[in-house]
């Protein structure tokens, strides 16, 4: 089964239908059949922008449910120090928590698809094995 990571700015864009890339991001995902897998950081995130509008989190939470989305939580001690260290090598891209703990899962889990709308940062970042991204919005359906 085909997986993608997920990172925040897509996932945004998919709630908000007045969103600019919002047409986009909804066909791509309506076309994948896979499983996503995101981190409880990008959820986070996500939720921080989605909660300006009052249904904002419900239609968050309703979408990692029916998406099936699996999400993972990259912050135990070792991680936050690997992350914390991603953050510091990439800060001129910049890099942030969320993004640290994407490349975090995607070594975890050896993914390199990203649906993400950060192509300057998913385009830069490397796992630890040196492996780079492929940007699902960037790649024919």
């Amino acid at each position: 089964m085909k997986s993608w990571l997920v990172d925040t700015g897509p996932v945004v864009a998919y709630l908000n239908a007045g969103d600019p890339r919002h047409v986009e991001v909804a066909a791509r995902l309506e076309d994948f059949s896979g499983q996503l897998a995101t981190t409880s950081a990008v959820i986070t995130e996500a939720m921080h922008f989605v909660s300006a509008s009052k249904r904002g989190p419900r239609l968050l939470a309703e979408f990692v449910a029916a998406s099936r989305t699996e999400v993972y939580d990259v912050c135990r001690p070792p991680e936050l120090l690997e992350a914390a260290m991603l953050m510091e090598k990439y800060a001129d891209a910049p890099m942030d928590f969320a993004d640290a703990t994407l490349v975090l899962l995607a070594e975890a889990l050896d993914l390199r698809d990203v649906l993400t709308l950060d192509r300057r940062g998913f385009s830069t970042y490397r796992t630890r094995r040196r492996r780079s991204f492929r940007l699902v919005l960037d790649t024919p359906s």
